[in-house]
């Protein structure tokens, strides 16, 4: 079934229903469906085919949502790019890509500019308001609206999305999504993450929908639940908790930092969110001392799933019921169970699956599995084995089948011979009643090979230094395991997709002069 089938049942069910909301502007199902239909017609007008690869760059917003359904409906390739990237940056993923079309959002010409310097496509259409490209995603829709939009037949493994791994580690490489894949994943959503939910329910977007948050919205499209755009792309979590009151949401997805603003703010206190039932976060960690938190602020509507953009999240989960505040909770660190219809397994360096309680690699396979990286077989080599996808990502699992993450193989540093493991002592900081956020990288040191770093964030109005910090710490943790520096900043640099990558905590330990450079 193509993807783009999802809003048609939708709109031929639930004509009437709002499907988005986008400040005071509001889209019923037919609406939404017609105007997706009427710009998949544009699009083909423009020669977009089956196959080919449509790049678009843009803010939230109604225009993004239909280009994705009328992307799927032509059975061409979806290829969101995060917005807040820089034009360089775009420029290499059209390349990457292989796009023919590029929809960008008019507040950035500089972007268009570089991709067609580039010679990266051959077209440029606008959405939203300014000047940039030779038509508009608006004036495409106007022109046919009564036009004749077929849907493309489809196979299970055609592609049908592109989704851009965030490059923490590198250059980013395009995971191929299908449609048979995602059809899959929408429909373990449902099961897993929000059981029950129908027209009734409402979820709102806090996150760019380039990316988990556009897998997300598919699968409010598949049961007729009204998706909610704040007015504006900057973060306002007042505004957030407003909404939520405001239109019943029932549903959100994030990631664990801005849950914990979002719990933190007193905003929070202002706002009605009983008609919360699904909080979903995933992307990173959460750390035990932000759960508590955000526990006792929304009661136990908390669900967390692991998983990559290569699994587009589907591995596991931990439901509302088995989240715990206590501090004897059996499942401390755990990120839940395998999700339905996939297998987890923790395999040591040689893919031999490990016992429980060993540390080894995180790998997955099913049907939410990606079909590989597009035009890189480096990259598919060395990510599949076996038929299982290896995540990168370290831990264990217990004899009932939960899972723990350790964390990533690439954030692991050794010791004098010893394997540690950041997160174990970012946990124990975070307990500190004076330290907002915490991050843990090891770095290159001439007698030990590799030593730790701590850089921490004080919470407002604390006072603390890194006598008194580690004095705290010695007696909770291993000697060999602590900190040999610990620097305080105000914040943490955090990626488009409210995450701190370690590499970009390196870079700027380099940058402020906190660690000398090492040579070449």
């Amino acid at each position: 079934m193509n993807l783009a089938h999802f809003l048609t049942q939708t709109a031929q069910r639930l004509p009437e229903r709002p499907a988005l909301i986008w400040g005071e502007r509001q889209w019923n199902w037919r609406e939404l469906e017609r105007r997706s239909a009427a710009l998949a017609a544009g699009l083909a007008g423009l020669g977009v085919a089956k196959g080919e690869r449509v790049l678009v760059h843009s803010k939230n917003g109604n225009e993004m949502v239909e280009a994705m359904f009328a992307c799927f409906r032509l059975g061409a390739v979806f290829v969101p790019a995060n917005f807040r990237l820089l034009p360089a940056e775009v420029v290499e993923l059209a390349g990457t890509a292989r796009a023919s079309l590029f929809l960008c959002h008019g507040h950035f010409p500089d972007h268009a500019a570089a991709v067609v310097a580039a010679g990266a496509v051959g077209r440029v259409v606008r959405i939203g308001p300014g000047t940039l490209g030779s038509t508009s995603v608006a004036a495409l829709v106007e022109a046919n609206l009564d036009r004749p939009a077929p849907t493309a037949a489809v196979e299970y493994d055609d592609p049908c999305w592109f989704f851009f791994t965030s490059g923490t580690t590198g250059r980013s490489k395009a995971a191929v999504l299908t449609h048979g894949q995602m059809a899959f994943v929408i429909t373990n959503h449902l099961c897993d993450l929000m059981p029950g939910t129908t027209e009734a329910d409402a979820s709102l977007v806090v996150a760019p929908l380039s990316h988990g948050a556009g897998v997300h919205l598919l699968a409010q499209v598949a049961r007729g639940a009204v998706s909610v755009l704040p007015a504006t792309e900057r973060f306002d979590i007042d505004e957030a908790w407003r909404l939520v009151a405001r239109h019943r949401v029932s549903n959100m997805f994030t990631v664990p930092t801005i849950l914990k603003m979002l719990a933190e703010d007193p905003s929070v206190d202002r706002h009605d969110h009983s008609s919360l039932r699904y909080v979903i976060y995933a992307g990173a960690p959460m750390y035990r001392e932000d759960q508590k938190l955000i526990l006792a602020k929304l009661g136990k509507v908390v669900v967390q799933y692991f998983g990559l953009g290569e699994v587009t999240g589907n591995i596991t989960v931990l439901p509302p019921r088995l989240h715990e505040a206590g501090d004897d909770w059996a499942l401390a660190g755990s990120c839940g169970f395998a999700r339905t219809g996939m297998q987890v397994s923790i395999q040591d360096g040689e893919g031999r699956e490990l016992a429980p309680g060993e540390t080894g690699e995180i790998c997955v396979i099913g049907p939410a599995v990606f079909a590989g990286y597009f035009d890189n077989d480096a990259a598919n080599e060395a990510s599949f084995r076996d038929g299982w996808f290896r995540t990168g990502d370290l831990g264990h699992m217990d004899p009932h089948g939960f899972v723990y993450i350790t964390g990533r193989a690439s954030d692991m540093y050794i010791s004098g011979g010893s394997n540690i493991y950041p997160r174990e002592i970012e946990e124990k900081i975070l307990a500190h009643p004076d330290i907002a956020e915490v991050a843990v990288l090891g770095v290159p040191d001439p007698k030990w090979g590799e030593v730790g770093v701590a850089v921490c964030v004080p919470r407002d109005g604390a006072r603390v230094n890194e006598a008194g910090l580690l004095a705290w710490l010695e007696p909770k943790i291993a000697r060999y395991k602590l900190p040999r520096r610990v620097v305080f900043w105000e914040a943490l640099p955090k990626s488009g997709y409210g995450k701190v990558p370690k590499r970009l905590v390196r870079d700027e330990l380099f940058a402020r002069g906190d660690l000398a450079r090492p040579a070449a």
